[in-house]
């Protein structure tokens, strides 16, 4: 588990670290010569340097990293973005040396071609309002097009850090090193498609200065759950695990159902039901005996079921109809433990549930309807739609996309860092419904379970990867989430 920072909070840090004694030039220092080692480790044989800086503080870690880098023979050309005379303090002193040394340094000219081994991305920082100027994404741009792989000092420039939003344009970096802690914004929405692979520096601060900051949110892996189930017991049996009852699978949609419960029956839950509708029901565990499938049609038979069950899962396959209405109402009026997806949610927005554990499970497009905004609008702010979502319906939640966000009732918020483009395919969700069911049916809870699932059905994705993204299949993940949920 790792901390997520704004740059609000950033900031205070930094303020710590400069009353405890540490000035600003000696953290830019660090975090100039943190940033060429982490070059030179990435491209141990790049000769040729070109390091675009400008005229902040960012740009003052650049010209450390140039000057660390001439040192060490490379070749190194500068280009700066903006007026040198707006350089100042620390930075203005960076450039200074670069200067004396006798490094290359230009203005940035978008028409010269410029060949190099390595590009270092030091433009905007982490003080980025709104829109890069006209002028820096005509740059961002230039650099974008060139071939040669980046290395964003901070963040890529152009993307904004705290919600992971990029406005116009942002440099697409291949590595980011990023400085005293991990960015909110790094980590969920655009993040992670300019970042590429991430890496922090602490700039070697104390640790006692993090302690007198809150983090905004958490990072969390796979990993940080293990023992959470514990070793079963010799003498137990299936009734110790819970019985998961999907709830879904309208006409032509029973697949949907089905990977709920698979997902439920792989992660560990002792008995898995379906109920859904009378037109496939006979035919829903065909290949899946171990499914107990039930054609519902009216709300006795579905209360019924629900009176054996411990862990309800609505909407996979819903749909929105008379049937779904009449069905989602009746399962709304236990007090079960609750995932709720896809076209339950939609039903969730015009019916009330008994029960206080709630998990619901949108994508942005079904969170932009539970609040009354536009998708758009949910991914300019992740964290904050997650966080609104939770306090309406008093519920965990789980905002899928890159960066899944977990926000808690009292909003507590978790970044789930795994997962990959190749997941976006039909089923996905519907497995991911059923992996959270299956881990509440066998107790953990539901705060806990929201997390570990969102983490084992991302490293189980992660996993699968391996073969290639493009082609991924839901049901390709079943194996691994066996093997995961085992290893932890």
């Amino acid at each position: 588990m790792h901390p997520i920072y704004t740059v609000e909070k950033i900031r205070e840090i930094e303020q710590a670290a400069i009353q405890s004694g540490v000035t600003g030039k000696q953290m830019m220092k660090r975090a100039g010569e943190a940033s060429f080692m982490w070059m030179d480790e990435l491209w141990p044989d790049a000769e040729t340097v070109l390091v675009v800086c400008g005229t902040g503080n960012n740009g003052g870690d650049g010209y450390i990293l140039a000057h660390n880098a001439f040192e060490k023979d490379h070749a190194v050309s500068i280009r700066h973005v903006g007026e040198l005379a707006k350089l100042k303090g620390e930075a203005l002193d960076a450039y200074q040396q670069c200067k004396d040394a006798g490094i290359e340094i230009q203005p940035f000219d978008v028409e010269e071609e410029i060949e190099a081994d390595v590009i270092v991305d030091a433009i905007l920082g982490i003080g980025l309002e709104g829109s890069p100027r006209d002028d820096v994404l005509e740059v961002i741009e230039a650099i974008n097009d060139m071939e040669s792989p980046v290395l964003s000092l901070d963040i890529p420039s152009g993307l904004n850090v705290n919600e992971g939003v990029v406005l116009d344009d942002a440099v697409v970096a291949d590595n980011t090193v990023t400085f005293i802690g991990l960015k909110a914004g790094l980590l969920t929405g655009d993040g992670p498609a300019y970042c590429g692979d991430l890496c922090c520096h602490d700039l070697d601060l104390s640790e006692t200065l993090y302690d007198k900051v809150e983090p905004f949110a958490f990072s969390m892996e796979l990993d940080d759950f293990e023992g959470i189930l514990g070793l079963r017991a010799n003498n137990s049996h299936k009734g110790d695990y819970g019985h998961v009852l999907v709830i879904g699978g309208a006409p032509g949609m029973s697949g949907a159902p089905k990977l709920a419960a698979l997902g439920s029956l792989r992660t560990g839950a002792g008995l898995v039901s379906v109920a859904t509708h009378l037109d496939h029901a006979a035919i829903l565990n065909g290949s899946r005996p171990e499914i107990m499938s039930h054609g519902v049609n009216d709300e006795n038979k579905l209360k019924a079921l629900c009176e054996k069950a411990t862990v309800l899962a609505v909407g996979p396959g819903f749909g929105v109809s008379d049937w779904s209405e009449k069905l989602f109402q009746a399962a709304a009026q236990n007090e079960l433990p609750m995932v709720i997806d896809a076209d339950g949610l939609a039903l969730l927005k015009k019916h009330s549930v008994q029960s206080h554990l709630l998990i619901l499970t949108p994508h942005p497009g079904e969170a932009a309807n539970l609040l009354d905004i536009t998708a758009d609008e949910v991914q300019s702010n992740r964290f904050k739609a997650a966080k609104e979502i939770a306090e309406k319906y008093n519920a965990m939640v789980v905002l899928k996309g890159s960066g899944t966000v977990i926000a808690s009732p009292q909003g507590e918020l978790i970044i789930c860092d795994v997962g990959n483009p190749g997941m976006a395919s039909g089923g996905m969700g519907d497995l991911l419904t059923g992996i959270i069911a299956g881990l509440l049916a066998q107790g953990v809870d539901i705060d806990v379970a929201a997390a570990m699932g969102a983490c084992l059905h991302g490293a189980a994705g992660d996993a699968v990867s391996e073969k290639g993204e493009r082609g991924m299949l839901a049901t390709d993940l079943l194996p691994v989430v066996r093997e995961l949920v085992n290893s932890v």
